[in-house]
């Protein structure tokens, strides 16, 4: 329902009804400047593709994650943004913000 009326006015390219597998995934990612996830099978698709991707990561993280860390030796084009605690995402996507504008600028 959010991305029928994006906040903020921002525009929102719904490519949804044209993606029928992970080829198109794939396709459509590979035009991307980052992937912006959490931790589905989005996030090591970008990682394998070696498409930048920032992965939002829970306080108790899979185990692929490892602790501690915000790189990923799987996926050398993958950062990672930790929950600091359970249930709260503020400051994760606080520094998630962050970056993107410190990116957007630089």
């Amino acid at each position: 329902g959010q991305a029928a009326d994006p906040p903020g006015g921002f525009p929102l390219l719904n490519l949804s009804p044209d993606i029928k597998d992970f080829a198109d995934t794939a396709a459509i990612m590979a035009n991307l400047d980052l992937v912006v996830c959490v931790d589905t099978s989005v996030a090591h698709l970008a990682g394998a593709l070696g498409v930048p991707v920032w992965v939002l990561v829970p306080f108790a993280p899979d185990w692929r994650w490892m602790l501690d860390r915000e790189d990923s030796p799987w996926y050398p084009t993958m950062r990672l943004f930790r929950q600091a605690r359970p249930q709260h995402w503020d400051d994760t996507i606080d520094r998630l913000e962050r970056a993107l504008r410190e990116r957007a600028a630089g």
